[in-house]
């Protein structure tokens, strides 16, 4: 039996070759923080901060409404140590790949920043 971090970078891996096939451009497959980990892609010019986010089709809830606002403001917190760190200086969004067993769909512009998030 697969743990649930095997099944994770499964899904994550599957994410990325998605991703590729609409034509993003990977940056970062695993970025890390303290804060979290995430995919980072380019489309056109805007940068995706994208997390995977994994429910069997039969979960009570949809693989993005499992990504919650503390969960949004980690994901945040991540990005803006990747922009700092490399100087981004692009437009930037924040997708959710949605991952089921049977679907991959990735989620624009899933949520945005406010204000307080800048204050970590």
């Amino acid at each position: 039996m697969k743990s649930t971090r095997d099944i994770g970078f499964e899904k994550e891996k599957e994410v990325v070759e998605h991703l590729k096939r609409l034509k993003y451009k990977i940056l970062d497959t695993n970025f890390r923080s303290r804060f979290g980990e995430i995919i980072i892609a380019k489309q056109d010019d805007t940068i995706a901060f994208i997390e995977v986010k994994y429910r069997k089709a039969s979960f009570i809830c949809t693989p993005q409404e499992a990504v919650t606002y503390s969960k949004q403001k980690k994901i945040i917190k991540s990005a803006i140590v990747y922009i700092k760190l490399h100087h981004i200086k692009n437009n930037v969004r924040f997708d959710i790949a949605a991952v089921d067993d049977n679907n991959i769909e990735i989620i624009n512009s899933a949520f945005s920043v406010s204000e307080e998030i800048y204050y970590f």
